[in-house]
């Protein structure tokens, strides 16, 4: 198992939203397309569940956690599936939307947050 970097988990985290705002937006510039159904993506959380991490201790006094276990894809790589639902809803679809758009600010947040904590313990 692999320590977890934080900037790395806010990469993968992006990259997903990336993803999801993209179905979004097939969903909604199909939803006059008959038959189209609308889609989605794999739980962010479920993604993880697959993946093994470990967090890193740079001291023996830090807290120790268990680490989670996990399934990766053959090749090492992530990949995002997305499963059919129903009919396409512009209401469950703007709703994802700014979902998506919370999440990313949120993930945006914590990384600055991070960066400036980590740039201030360099600096000393």
């Amino acid at each position: 198992m692999q320590p977890i970097y934080l900037f790395d988990l806010a990469f993968q985290r992006a990259q997903w939203l990336s993803v999801r705002q993209t179905t979004v937006a097939e969903n909604v510039a199909n939803a006059n397309t008959p038959s189209f159904r609308a889609r989605d993506v794999e739980p962010f959380e479920a993604t993880l569940d697959k993946t093994a991490l470990e967090l890193a201790s740079t001291n023996p006094g830090h807290i120790s956690f268990a680490s989670a276990p996990v399934r990766t894809d053959p090749g090492g790589q992530r990949s995002w599936n997305t499963s059919r639902a129903n009919d396409v809803s512009l209401e469950k679809e703007l709703i994802k939307a700014g979902e998506v758009s919370r999440d990313y600010s949120l993930n945006v947040n914590i990384v600055k947050s991070f960066h400036r904590m980590w740039m201030a313990s360099v600096k000393g």
